[in-house]
């Protein structure tokens, strides 16, 4: 089977080549990019972040790659926003309100709650909340209890539609962690950096984008 060709969009902040490298390792032709050209030919594209949400929103601005965005999930292709890139899916975030976010996941970015240390910077396990193919996938179906993955951030995403909510973590309280709306998926953990579970979760990423 060819490698799928899966653009990870390049806007200047946080470590983007780890996600890149990490697809590559499950066997996608992953190419870090803000060549508008190249991200319309990817057959699936990958917003990664860390950092501020305002911060992040003004880099992909200035980098030409708001309208970008758009056209990749209007066009229906697999999607992935992992971390502050899934954040910036949202409408606002608590952290920078004054920032615009994409407006793809309706709703808003808020603080994890009082009363425990911010960030979550810890392993945690995953409470899988429907079959999504995503998450259920191989290497990931037979993970007993749900999959550990690896989490940095002090705010998580609260959707209008709990429907879009996928899975969850427990952490002073109940967290969201993965979302799903239509092509789009988004976690808010780092699959780039959650071993085993993580690079589960990124091959059926890919299998997607080659189906």
């Amino acid at each position: 089977m060819t490698a799928p060709l899966i653009a990870v969009l390049d806007y200047g902040i946080g470590n983007l080549r780890s996600a890149e490298k990490a697809l590559q390792k499950v066997g996608a032709d992953a190419r870090l990019t803000r060549d508008p050209a190249l991200v319309a030919d990817a057959r699936a594209v990958v917003l990664p972040g860390v950092g501020a949400f305002g911060a992040c929103m003004d880099a992909l601005r200035g980098a030409g790659l708001e309208s970008v965005v758009h056209d990749a999930v209007d066009s229906g292709r697999p999607f992935l926003g992992i971390c502050v890139g899934m954040q910036m899916l949202f409408d606002d975030s608590d952290e920078n309100p004054d920032a615009r976010g994409l407006g793809i996941i309706p709703g808003s970015v808020r603080w994890i709650p009082v009363g425990v240390k911010r960030p979550q910077m810890q392993w945690n396990r995953l409470t899988v909340r429907t079959h999504d193919p995503m998450l259920v996938g191989p290497g990931l179906a037979d993970v007993e209890g749900g999959p550990w993955v690896y989490f940095v951030h002090s705010l998580h995403g609260v959707p209008r539609d709990d429907r879009d909510v996928v899975a969850t973590c427990e952490y002073g309280g109940t967290l969201n962690a993965v979302f799903r709306r239509d092509n789009v998926i988004a976690t808010q953990f780092h699959p780039e950096k959650s071993g085993v579970s993580g690079l589960a979760l990124l091959r059926n990423f890919v299998a997607g984008a080659a189906s």
